[in-house]
């Protein structure tokens, strides 16, 4: 069976999460935009796994169901370097007693625990209990495990088990890295609130015998990942080297000449780009067979506030996306696979937009120093605006 999994959000016991994370808004959501399977997230908060026992009914092996959506556990884990982990977990039980064992000060009053353990230490104690880890949003450049690494292998000293690519990377740029070909790549939301804009702004397509964490396993084991979607990269906000203050896109040369200060007194931030560049074997991205295809695409609401130009929450946008939703059924359906045509009959603007991203047809600002990338549709576009970049003559 082919499926649509988001693996990776945060609960409401999250720092900077909305209060609404919590199952019984997640699930409905998540079905809205099309997924089948969702992470619950911050399995190691020992409040949020009372939340997910007393809420949903357990379906087996590892799966935990609310009306009609099925959760499977996962939880992210910041070690030692500030490297963020991504953990899939086979039950409550387990999730309990590794939550126990995770020496950590804050597992109490945060979703993400943080703890002195390094890569390989987290790996071992995890795989103990049949889990799942990678690296979450391996190329950010704040929490990323390349940040501190040039070897995913120097951090965990044995092969994890997947990667994960963050908003601001896809599959064209970690296929630049000879040592990631016989990894799986996964595209998650890492969403902190339950807006179908946040809720699966990336996922996997994914081929699972039944819905099970059994099966889940088998299909990343065996790198059954039928497809990845996610934002194109410019638009991730930590993309382009840039100033965490100013916002203003930095060539990463001037910025290390500068000792990474930007001329208004901000730090600079080296993006995900360069990074990828430092560590990259090839100029171009070299595939391996398993490799799935990678499609671009943008949360429908996102699209419709940058159509319309009011924001993403307002009763107009959101007007907007349920009359498409009562329609089409689900988000995914509108982005990938409803006809322009019958899209075109709703709303012509939202089709252009959508076709836009179809055919690669779309101009990007790039996003950089924690600023998201911008998307304009203001005009037919025929190639993407080159980013404005900071050169040694005007820094």
């Amino acid at each position: 069976m082919l499926i649509n999994a988001d693996f990776h959000v945060h609960s409401c016991f999250s720092m900077a999460s909305s209060k609404d994370m919590l199952i019984r808004n997640m699930a409905p959501k998540s079905k809205l935009k099309g997924l089948s399977l969702l992470g619950t997230g911050d399995a190691f908060h020992p409040g949020w796994l009372d939340i997910i026992e007393e809420t949903t009914d357990y379906s087996g092996d590892g799966i935990y169901t609310y009306g009609d959506m099925d959760f499977v556990l996962t939880t992210e884990v910041e070690g030692k370097n500030k490297i963020h982990h991504l953990i899939i977990i086979p039950n409550l039980e387990i999730a309990r007693e590794l939550s126990a064992k995770l020496p950590s000060k804050n597992k109490n009053a945060d979703g993400r625990p943080k703890t002195q353990l390094g890569g390989a230490e987290i790996l071992e104690l995890v795989r103990d209990y049949d889990c799942l880890i990678g690296p979450a949003h391996a190329f950010t450049p704040w929490t990323g495990m390349y940040k501190s690494f040039d070897s995913i292998y120097d951090c965990y000293e044995a092969k994890p088990d997947f990667v994960e690519l963050g908003l601001s990377a896809d599959t064209f740029m970690a296929d630049t890295v000879r040592e990631l070909k016989d990894f799986p790549f996964l595209t998650n939301s890492d969403a902190h609130s339950p807006w179908p804009h946040r809720l699966g702004r990336e996922f996997n397509q994914i081929e699972l015998e039944d819905i099970s964490f059994s099966s889940i396993k088998k299909a990343i084991k065996n790198r059954d990942i039928m497809a990845n979607y996610g934002l194109i990269p410019n638009l991730g906000k930590y993309h382009m080297t840039a100033c965490t203050k100013c916002y203003k896109l930095v060539d990463p040369m001037i910025a290390r000449e500068n000792r990474m200060k930007c001329s208004c007194g901000g730090t600079v931030k080296k993006g995900v780009d360069f990074r990828i560049s430092e560590i990259a074997d090839y100029s171009e991205p070299k595939h391996p067979d398993f490799r799935p295809k990678y499609v671009h695409l943008m949360p429908l609401a996102e699209l419709i506030s940058t159509v319309y130009d009011k924001g993403v929450t307002t009763k107009t946008v959101q007007g907007k996306w349920q009359g498409l939703i009562d329609i089409f059924q689900t988000e995914i359906n509108v982005l990938i696979d409803v006809s322009i045509d019958e899209i075109s009959k709703i709303d012509v603007n939202v089709a252009n937009a959508v076709e836009a991203f179809r055919n690669n047809t779309i101009d990007v600002v790039p996003g950089g120093g924690g600023k998201y990338g911008e998307i304009s549709f203001e005009k037919k576009l025929e190639k993407p605006k080159a980013a404005k970049i900071t050169t040694l003559d005007s820094f």
